[in-house]
């Protein structure tokens, strides 16, 4: 894939097409670096937590990912369904992080997530929407 959905940097690559997302994704993610994952994020995005709040912007979004990345384990993507219009790609990926941790703890973390990348004027795909938990139905009230 390498050529022709990527792009390299000196850090890892970014996606020039929808197909390409999920791969560049998984490189950011497994780098467990969060200035590295950050750079697969548009500035002002938005990533919803597990209790359903809204986090907008690279430094709340580190303070989450800080949260996935401190027990050391990558993360697994099947994906569902990519659907893309002009610019925009809306994305649905079943992900799971599953493993012994590197403090000897059991951790199993699943989701649905219900993600929306955007084209930049960089032509470069970047996260604008992260909902890792966006199947998961929460309490109205």
């Amino acid at each position: 894939m390498i050529g022709q959905n990527f792009v390299e940097s000196s850090v890892l690559s970014l996606s020039r097409t929808p197909e390409g997302i999920i791969d560049s994704f998984l490189a950011h993610m497994n780098s467990f670096h969060t200035e590295t994952m950050l750079r697969f994020y548009e500035e002002d995005a938005i990533f919803i937590r597990d209790s359903g709040q809204p986090r907008r912007g690279r430094l709340e979004i580190a303070r989450e990912l800080d949260c996935f990345f401190k027990f050391g384990l990558p993360i697994k993507i099947t994906t569902r369904n990519v659907y893309v219009y002009g610019n925009l790609a809306s994305l649905i990926l079943d992900w799971s992080i599953a493993r012994i941790a590197n403090n000897g703890e059991k951790i199993c973390i699943r989701g649905t997530s219900n993600d929306y990348d955007k084209r930049g004027t960089d032509g470069y795909w970047r996260y604008w929407f992260e909902n890792p938990f966006g199947v998961q139905v929460r309490s109205l009230f």
